[in-house]
């Protein structure tokens, strides 16, 4: 954008300062144009984690991400749970898709920060065999079903108050004591990332799910 300011004032005392003047505010203007339009245009959290090796990738907020080779995943998780919305889910639901699985509870202000982000990753891959559920740690099937319409979530949550026993099947592949958590389980249902912290930016999430999506 280009700007011009012409002045058709009396012609100052002293131009030279005045001249100098003119310059240092348009040279500020300049930087304040370009600082805003990278600001815009960026995604510092994202870009930070692109630039590492995608490995014990740790914000300065203290979110981490750790992915974990192929060759490096332990066994399947098997897991069985109560949904949210009536009837009952386990691991074998979801063979050969990619599995995003959020640990949360509604009374948690990270979770409804991050939900939106999580529910944008879920539209992102409709129909392209990535599933998502949720586990619920705390929350009754009322105020889990509240929380998701209430913040756009459109996948459903198991409830660990209903059937505890999905805790522990993943409580040996990632800590549950701090939400949220969102792990990351391949075709084959092994964990391929745990995401530890509130996600804050969409992007990373689906660069991992798409990578994981496209291993053969």
């Amino acid at each position: 954008m280009t700007q011009r300011v012409v002045e058709r004032a009396r012609e100052s005392k002293r131009p030279a300062r005045g001249a100098r003047l003119r310059a240092a505010a348009s040279a500020l203007l300049v930087v304040g144009l370009i600082s805003g339009l990278a600001a815009c245009t960026s995604d510092p959290l994202a870009e930070q984690y692109r630039s590492g090796d995608n490995k014990g990738f740790v914000a300065a907020d203290g979110f981490r991400v750790v992915e974990i080779p192929a060759a490096d995943r332990t066994e399947p998780v098997e897991f069985e749970g109560v949904l949210d919305t009536g009837g009952t889910t386990s691991s074998a639901d979801y063979a050969g898709d990619v599995l995003v699985v959020n640990f949360w509870y509604a009374g948690c202000a990270p979770c409804r920060v991050e939900a939106p982000e999580l529910a944008a990753v879920d539209a992102e891959f409709q129909g392209q065999g990535v599933s998502f559920l949720g586990v619920n740690l705390y929350d009754g099937a009322a105020a889990s079903q509240a929380f998701a319409e209430k913040y756009g979530v459109a996948y459903p949550s198991a409830l660990a108050t209903e059937d505890g026993s999905i805790k522990l099947a993943f409580a040996g592949e990632t800590p549950l004591n701090a939400v949220p958590v969102t792990i990351v389980l391949d075709k084959h249902g092994r964990v391929a990332a745990r995401l530890v912290g509130q996600i804050e930016e969409a992007s990373i999430l689906e660069t991992i799910v798409r990578d994981t999506l496209e291993e053969s």
